[in-house]
This record gives structure tokens, sequence and C-alpha cells, in this order.
């Protein structure tokens, strides 16, 4: 496999470890985990940690961290996909605030993995800006802030800065006004999923590549080399569901694309700022990601062809072209002392969406399946949490993890096709047209607002 298929964070590691075996003959295994992201590792991580005694093994249909864990933006985010509504609808508002205080110390738990194993993987807890640019954008913020601050966020948590207060930590151009929480780390993200690995085949559990599932059914996951029989089989396939039987319309495997510039010189630097390396977002309804990496280049990221017909996806990470343009054009828009910087790399990976935008983790005892996923690309801190999640509800333990708002509650199905396929693009397409809108007349748009009430995303 070409490392250029997985993208930059892999090509500075040279890839990914030395081709692991595959699956060789039929296996009975107490916990069959479907998948070698973040998801399943986490979870075979602390079951094996919880339960040494557990035999546990990890199916792999490409290589340990193939998709969006070793493609993302590099955010250990304290924050979680869907409406505060949709999970308070469940379990109430003191539910949701405390599954959020679990995000939030999610945070210094993958930091603090990382320091146990002796792992370098670029961690910063450098906390995140969320960049207003213009008028419209100013206002949004504005809100969100007041709407954290209801949903009992304090000033510690969450606070507005004028751009006078955002210059002294870095200079974006048209910047109007942002906020700050300090509960977001940076994470080289190919690092991080490389190192989990290798401490989970440390403990002892198998990590079989080029091992696609077949089927995931209950208490069995059938692979081109024998059925591999479980107490339980753990679905942890996040964007790539949808490729599993009877699941096309489970999650939607939503594309987002990266590219990541040449190193700046120092003069750049200078003009810009940003020496406390936060991650870094605008709030345009198709925002964009950015980082600054630990050897000085600007990575960002954002939505490109947002969806392929039938779920289908692109595994080997080609960007479309005016993707990458209108990539770069954001870049130099926002950092014009990086315009002279060339590009380094340009990656492509997918990451699942349900219906209602909302995270899920569940069990299903009876039948031997759990699941977790939906993580709307926020998934590198989620993941871990969740992974802590499936090892409780697998080991039948009450605990507050166990009664969280995102445990065994259901989202309806995304539409069969053709009706999918034209509304994600659709949506896509009114959303770009909203920030169109925003940026001439310097308002909010009401029809984003109807946009985010339809599709779930409020």
């Amino acid at each position: 496999m070409r490392t250029a298929q997985l993208g930059f964070w892999w090509q500075t590691l040279g890839g990914p470890a030395p081709a692991r075996e595959r699956l060789q003959e039929p296996l009975e295994v107490d916990v069959a985990i479907v998948g070698a992201g973040y998801t399943g590792l986490w979870t075979a991580y602390y079951l094996k940690r919880a339960d040494p005694t557990l035999q546990i093994a990890v199916l792999e249909r490409e290589v340990a961290g193939y998709g969006a864990s070793g493609r993302n933006g590099g955010w250990v985010s304290g924050f979680f996909a869907g409406a505060p509504s949709r999970y308070t609808q469940r379990s109430g508002a003191a539910a949701l605030a405390a599954l959020q205080r679990e995000m939030f110390a999610t945070v210094d738990e993958v930091g603090a993995f990382l320091y146990e194993h002796g792992l370098e993987a670029d961690y910063v807890k450098s906390g995140q800006l969320g960049v207003a640019i213009g008028g419209a954008q100013a206002a949004r913020l504005r809100g969100l802030v007041e709407a954290a601050r209801a949903g009992g966020l304090g000033e510690e948590d969450l606070r507005e800065l004028s751009a006078a207060e955002l210059g002294e930590r870095v200079r974006v151009r048209g910047a109007r006004a942002a906020s700050f929480t300090p509960h977001v780390a940076r994470v080289h993200p190919a690092k991080l999923v490389r190192g989990l690995a290798g401490v989970v085949e440390g403990l002892g559990v198998p990590i079989y590549e080029h091992t696609p599932v077949l089927l995931a059914a209950p208490h069995a996951a059938a692979t081109p080399s024998g059925i591999v029989k479980a107490r339980w089989v753990v679905r942890a396939t996040e964007g790539y569901t949808a490729s599993l039987p009877g699941l096309r319309r489970a999650l939607a495997p939503v594309n987002s694309s990266m590219i990541v510039t040449e190193p700046l010189p120092a003069e750049a630097w200078s003009q810009i700022g940003w020496s406390a390396h936060e991650l870094m977002a605008d709030e345009g309804h198709v925002f964009v990601y950015l980082q600054r990496t630990a050897d000085g280049r600007i990575a960002i990221g954002g939505r490109g062809v947002p969806y392929r017909y039938g779920s289908r996806t692109d595994g080997d990470g080609r960007t479309a072209a005016r993707t990458v343009s209108a990539l770069r054009d954001k870049l130099t828009t926002m950092f014009p002392p990086a315009r002279e910087a060339e590009l380094a790399h340009a990656w492509s990976g997918v990451l699942g969406v349900a219906r209602d935008w909302c995270v899920t983790v569940g069990a299903d005892e009876r039948h031997g399946l759990a699941w977790a996923g939906g993580y709307v690309g926020e998934g590198v801190a989620a993941a871990n949490l969740a992974g802590r999640t499936l090892r409780d509800l697998l080991l039948g333990e009450d605990t507050p993890l166990t009664r969280s708002p995102w445990v065994t509650r259901a989202s309806r199905r995304w539409e069969p096709e053709p009706l999918r396929w034209a509304a994600i693009r659709g949506v896509y397409g009114l959303y770009r047209l909203a920030d169109e809108i925003e940026r001439r007349s310097g308002r909010p748009s009401r029809m984003a607002n109807t946009l985010d009430a339809l599709t779930g995303r409020s």
C-alpha cells in the first residue's frame, strides 16, 4: 500500500507499522472487534486492562488506523456531535451535563495514556479558538456562547474574545471576534493510533490486518478465512459501517479533505503569531478546521465532495483539485503570510454521520452485538470515552458511563437512495449558499437555521 493513500500524517512516519498477519483460520474468542481505528483499539485496550483473562481479537479490513483515525485534523476535543436537545429529551439536562464533564476529562485521559506508555504524539493541550470572520459569524458565535452558558458551561469552559484579544494570540484577517475553550488538545493522529495499536498488541491482543468482516452477526463475525465466534462482536467501523450487510443506512460516510503546507519560515510565523498552537475553526456553516503542526506547518481541512452515491467510500484518499484550491484559498485568505508556502500534501477520508447527528454507544446482550460511532468528525476523544463505555457495558457493570445519554439511544436510518444522495449533497450546497449570503449581507442566514432544524444539527 502506498503511503500517499493514507495521507500526510502517515507519510511523516514512513507509513504504518510493518504488515500484521491476516487471520488464517476460524477463531473463537470472548470479544471480536471489527475495525482497528480509535474506537476498536480503545475498546480492546480498556477491556484487556480491566480483565486480562479476556480473549480479544481485532479484525481490520485494511491496516490499523487506515480510516479517519489516521487521517483526521488532530483535534482531541472535549466536545461531541449532536444537538443538546436530542440528548436531554431522553436523559435530561443533568445527565447531559455529566457526559459533557466526562468528555472534558477525556482530553486529559488521552494525554495521560500517552505519558503512561512513553508515547510521543505531539500532544499539546492548547485549547481551541472559534474564529468569527465577518459580522454574521460574530453574531452566531455570540449566540453559541450564550447557549453554552445557559447549558451550564462557565467562563472557564468557553468564553468570548474580542478581535483585539484574538489578535494577541493569532492574527486572522477579517476576524471580528472569537471564542476560546481550554478543553481541546492537539495531536498527531497517526502517531496516536500507531502507538495505541502497539500498546494493545503488547497486552496480548492480536490485530489481524487485511481481514475483512463480511458479516457482523449475533456472536459471530464472518471473514474470508472462516467464522470468528465470540460472546461479543463489537462494530467499530464508523464511516465504513455502510459496507456491512444490513447497515447501509445506519451511518452516512461523509467525506472530509485536508491540505498541509510545507513548514512556514520564521518571518511568516512572526506575522501570524499562533505561538500557543491552539486548534482553530471558523464559524462558517461549511467550516474549516486548522492546526499548527509541531514542525511549523498549517494543516487545514473541510468538506470537499461531501457524499458519494450509494454510501461509497474512496479509500485511496484522492482529493479533487477544486477542493484543494478551495482550501488553499481559505488558508491564504485567513493568513496572507502563508501565501508563498508550498503545499506538501492533500488527502481525504470519511467520517460517520447518524441521521440525527448524535453519537451512539450500545450493547445488545441477547445477540452479543455492540457498537459505537456517529462522531461526525469529533471522534479522537469521543472514541476513547466510547471505548471505556463499551468496556463497562460488555463487563455488565452499572456505571455512570453506562447510564450516559448516548448509550443505546436510537437514531432513525438515513433515507434510501437516491433521496440520501440528493439530500446530503443538496444540504451542503445550501449551507455554502448561506455562507455566501452571510458574507455579502453581514447578517446570519435564516435559511441556515431552517436547515439545522431539518437535518437534525440543532
